[in-house]
């Protein structure tokens, strides 16, 4: 496994294997645990999708008023953890998180189906509200409303991207005795690769 120097290309090579030895229509490889902080310290994670990835980062969309979007406002900095049960791989990323361009937000929102935009549109993210009736009702009046027109990016709704400065990938072995390699940008901006212990 440490013949890879480049994390981020190691990471594709993981991905791809994920998607294609799927155990099912059911499984995505996408799905990835996101760990984020508030002011005071409280930690919440929650499961989001990766939607694009490369050396600049791990990118996926949310709304920034929701409880994740506060947080990351208060702290930019998250945690990822991606894993791959069928091919007993985890992999671990640390970074700084920026919001991605409004022209990338908007792109990536009008690619969506047209069903997603509007309840992402219709969605106070994390607020409460009085019932399921509610929600449905304020997604059919967007949905009149928008009827013969483009549907708005919403001023909440955008994409963040996680620029890591730590990845771990880990390798289920036998007796316990896993491979773990942790990936570390350098001064460089280059990466260190460290064998740890399971």
């Amino acid at each position: 496994m440490p013949e890879v120097n480049d994390p981020i290309r190691r990471f594709s090579l993981w991905f791809r294997a994920a998607a294609k030895r799927s155990p099912g229509p059911w499984f995505d490889p996408t799905a990835m645990t996101l760990a984020t902080t508030g002011k005071r310290g409280d930690v919440t994670a929650r499961i989001v999708l990766l939607k694009k990835f490369g050396p600049e980062g791990f990118t996926f969309y949310t709304n920034y008023a929701s409880r994740k979007g506060r947080q990351l406002g208060d702290n930019p900095r998250a945690a990822l953890v991606f894993y791959w049960p069928h091919l007993h791989r985890q992999v671990r990323i640390e970074g700084r998180i920026e919001k991605v361009s409004r022209d990338e937000s908007d792109a990536y929102f009008h690619s969506r189906p047209r069903p997603s935009q509007i309840g992402a549109a219709a969605s106070n993210q994390s607020e409460v509200i009085p019932s399921r009736e509610y929600l449905v009702d304020r997604f059919k009046r967007l949905q009149k409303q928008f009827a013969k027109q483009p549907i708005p990016l919403p001023d909440t709704w955008g994409g963040y991207r996680l620029q890591p400065d730590t990845i771990e990938f880990w390798q289920h072995r036998e007796s316990r005795l896993h491979d773990r390699f942790r990936y570390r940008r350098d001064k460089s901006n280059g990466w260190k690769v460290d064998r740890l212990s399971p």
